[in-house]
């Protein structure tokens, strides 16, 4: 019951997270606002949840997981609820932050619940059947995005997720077991202030950047003062009793990996989702239900894969089938690469299904090492790591690849510097697109040598021990 609990908080945040994709070229005609203002309905919800992440971790830690997950239920509601009362999208932009809230505290402190009642031995297993249940929100808000919006408007989008949330909140609060906190030394307050104020300097800078560019002297600035907050946080947490995350726990290869190797996936398929939309109705001219429908292969594959995976890691080990999932990731993104004005829908599908089946069988097994490499009394900071890695991953992805995309697509029409790339010429929009793909190739490339790298590491060690 506790998993169901888990799953269904994780299923709100995922259904409201992936359906927003599918509504934005609607919200860009719907306030007559340009792209750039319009991917802040995104990005404010992920810049909310990067932010605090490290904060609610440790809050659970302190005051006990049931009473900050059963809040992050309410903090989601509400803001589901005000943004389909949206009148402006500066507002939409505003309470998508409060929304970003809730759903890093149900996705994350899910997770810790999840590795708090399962033994290790079927702890896999576990994460597997809450992560396939994530996987099939993500299948269901762009189908049900696009459809609700096609039918209706995109408001009812935003309000469908309260009825939802309703139902998770009642289940939470009747199964998950009250419980003394598990590290009840204290809330280090300086040190969550420096972490929250890097990681919104860094966010911002990243996002800004896109709109201002990179040199920009305010978006340097943002730069140094995230730089700057960083080495004080370093500082702060060393001096610490109780630091917000203990700097001890990256000692662990199994941990620090698992997050890299993880922040490299979701920079890269948050990227590429974002850009999707824009790929099926501008230069192959779909409707909205038929693009949520399209964009529904990555996740529909994964929630088969991911209960599998969990079995695989149970039995033969976390790294050697995270491997196997990243060498397939790489491999649907290198068909993905080939995608152009004259796809067809068959080789669309089949160029996306090794990505989303390489996501399913790495993400399961790379939770579960990460959540198995803390003793119980951190589980919430380290899933609040976790899933910090994959919203800020989403925030890097969104920003910088968005940014890489427009550029080259102006560059690619040879149109003036700040021109809307959602205008330019098929072709530059395409090329634009290729030039995308291949630093996502770059990066999951790199991801998988480190993997390897670290399963040869560990076959090595064994021989030793024999």
């Amino acid at each position: 019951m506790v998993l169901a609990a888990s799953a269904l908080g994780a299923f709100a945040a995922s259904v409201m997270a992936t359906g927003v994709n599918v509504v934005l070229p609607g919200l860009v005609q719907a306030f007559e606002a340009p792209f750039a203002t319009v991917q802040w309905v995104v990005l404010s919800y992920l810049l909310a949840s990067v932010a605090l992440l490290p904060v609610i971790g440790r809050l659970a830690d302190v005051l006990g997981k049931r009473r900050v997950f059963l809040s992050g239920f309410v903090a989601f509601g509400l803001g589901s609820a005000a943004c389909a009362l949206a009148p402006t999208i500066e507002f939409l932009v505003l309470v998508r932050a409060l929304q970003g809230v809730g759903g890093a505290v149900l996705t994350s402190l899910g997770l810790a619940l999840v590795t708090d009642v399962f033994p290790t031995e079927v702890r896999g297993r576990a994460l597997g059947v809450n992560g396939a249940v994530m996987s099939a929100g993500v299948v269901f808000g762009p189908s049900l995005g696009g459809l609700v919006s096609d039918l209706l408007s995109w408001r009812w989008v935003f309000a469908g997720g309260v009825l939802v949330v309703a139902a998770g909140w009642y289940l939470a609060y009747r199964v998950v077991p009250r419980q003394a906190p598990d590290d009840a030394h204290g809330f280090d307050v300086p040190g969550a202030v420096t972490v929250v104020l890097a990681l919104f300097a860094l966010s911002l800078a990243l996002t800004s950047g896109q709109a201002r560019g990179f040199t920009d002297p305010l978006v340097s600035a943002l730069f140094a003062a995230a730089a700057g907050l960083g080495v004080a946080f370093v500082l702060v947490e060393r001096r610490s009793a109780a630091p917000v995350v203990d700097l001890r726990l990256f000692r662990a290869p199994a941990l620090t990996i698992g997050l890299l190797t993880g922040l490299a996936t979701f920079v890269s398929i948050s990227g590429v989702i974002l850009l999707m939309p824009f790929f099926l109705e501008n230069v192959l001219g779909y409707a909205p239900r038929q693009v949520g429908l399209l964009m529904a292969v990555v996740p529909m594959v994964l929630v088969v894969a991911a209960p599998v995976a969990g079995w695989a890691a149970d039995r033969f080990g976390e790294r050697p089938v995270t491997v196997l999932g990243l060498s397939s990731i790489l491999v649907g993104y290198l068909l993905v690469g080939r995608l152009d004005e004259h796809t067809t829908v068959p080789v669309y599908l089949l160029s996306f299904l090794p990505v989303g089946l390489g996501m399913g069988t790495f993400q399961t097994p790379n939770n579960s090492a990460i959540m198995g490499a803390v003793r119980r009394a951190r589980s919430g900071t380290a899933s609040g790591l976790l899933v910090l890695t994959r919203n800020f991953g989403q925030v890097l992805g969104v920003a910088v690849l968005a940014s890489v995309w427009a550029a080259r697509a102006v560059a690619r029409a040879d149109a003036p510097v700040g021109s809307d790339a959602t205008a330019m010429p098929v072709a530059a929009q395409v090329g634009a697109l290729h030039d995308v793909l291949l630093v996502v190739q770059v990066l999951i490339a790199a991801a998988l040598a480190l993997a390897a790298w670290d399963l040869w590491r560990l076959r090595s060690a064994r021989r030793e021990e024999r």
